[in-house]
């Protein structure tokens, strides 16, 4: 849907789906029930386009390309008066109901595979994006930084992109762009990391000026909130480093006092098997530490490795509703998330790509569990409100 200057979805990755027709049956029932409740609520017109941020597996890609599975998706948005103008192309397999962990990081961009599942992804959008609106895929920050990948070949792999994502414009007339989107305990996690990785990749690139055209950032606000960047500095270093701000991800981390006992025993009930939820403390002098999951964090403090009265504030990587805080002695890193929709006003024209990704909703406790189409559509009404 549009939103000012810019375009606003929600990531499909929070609806399980992994092959093709498993996708088409999700979009047919979750994606325009919540397309409904949002024309019931007034938030978008009767008949008005909306957005769909798309979330397609590896399968999903490969099958949605063969026989006339894409004409027939061309045909179903025209009829449902949707239109995607970016997907997500961060996790290639498996991301609900079973481990995922660190396997969102595999394959990672020194794999050839990575590249081509990415490209097939564009040759998608190619077909289905509309021609006055950027179309984007947003992927992973090169690699993990525990599987000791090598530089040159992840830097390879994104000139070999953007050098695709020329002739492919070229060919069509789409503004296409990648996000590499910063985690932490990515390759590149925080804003400064980001940068110094762009500077090599213009530096080895035979093109740099392709690579700002086609290669920029996925600006996850969790992520950024996990590691006490603030928004407006970011931005205003990505844009002086001549970094493409491909898309935003409007999202939320846990956060809490890890000195108070009640906040301590209140996280356990986010500790879950499926996703990352890495842990980053920072002290006073604003050191950060950093664990790799929970578990890691909880075993840290029980053998005494750690004194959690040393730290001011931990963060969690795990996505909490924009429109539903944590209740007490939990809160939420919502208010970098406002700063992002604050630098957005004074820079209406700086990204057209906006998307809600609350992908943790099967896995949430207690009562921050709702409906889903509930769920996303009060995570509308609060960016609308907010922004």
């Amino acid at each position: 849907m549009k939103f000012g200057a810019s375009h606003l979805s929600y990531c499909t990755n929070i609806h399980p789906a992994e092959t093709w027709e498993e996708t088409r049956i999700m979009l047919a029932s979750h994606v325009l029930a919540v397309r409904d409740r949002l024309r019931e609520s007034g938030e978008l017109a009767a008949g008005g386009p909306f957005a769909i941020g798309l979330r397609l597996s590896a399968v999903a890609a490969k099958e949605l390309l063969e026989g006339d599975h894409l004409a027939r998706f061309r045909e179903w948005l025209a009829a449902t008066h949707t239109y995607v103008f970016t997907i997500n192309g961060f996790p290639y397999g498996s991301f609900h109901g079973t481990r995922v962990k660190e396997q969102v990081f595999r394959p990672d961009w020194s794999d050839p595979a990575r590249l081509e599942y990415t490209k097939n992804l564009f040759r998608i959008l190619a077909a289905i994006a509309r021609t006055d609106i950027s179309a984007s895929v947003s992927t992973l920050p090169g690699s993990f930084k525990s599987f000791g990948a090598a530089e040159a070949p992840i830097r390879k792999h994104l000139i070999d992109l953007a050098g695709f994502l020329d002739d492919l414009a070229a060919e069509t007339g789409h503004d296409f762009h990648l996000g590499l989107e910063p985690e932490p305990l990515g390759y590149f996690e925080d804003m400064i990391e980001t940068v110094t990785f762009f500077q090599r990749l213009h530096h080895h690139a035979p093109d740099p000026s392709a690579i700002r055209r086609r290669i920029g950032v996925n600006y996850d606000a969790c992520h950024f909130a996990l590691e006490y960047n603030d928004a407006h500095e970011a931005f205003k270093l990505f844009g002086f480093a001549g970094i493409r701000i491909s898309k935003i991800h409007l999202s939320s981390a846990l956060a809490f006092d890890p000195g108070d006992p009640a906040a301590l025993a209140a996280i356990r009930a986010f500790n879950e098997p499926t996703y990352f939820h890495q842990v980053l403390l920072r002290q006073s002098d604003a050191t950060i530490r950093r664990f790799q999951d929970l578990p890691d964090f909880f075993q840290a403090i029980d053998l005494g490795t750690i004194q959690p009265a040393d730290f001011a504030e931990a963060r969690v990587h795990f996505h909490i509703p924009l429109d539903a805080e944590p209740a007490a002695p939990l809160r939420s890193t919502r208010a970098e998330t406002l700063k992002v929709l604050d630098w957005r006003r004074s820079h209406p024209d700086a990204c057209q790509h906006y998307e809600i990704e609350t992908y943790t909703w099967g896995v949430l406790p207690g009562g921050l569990q709702r409906p889903v189409t509930e769920q996303i559509a009060g995570e509308y009404h609060w960016v609308l409100a907010s922004a």
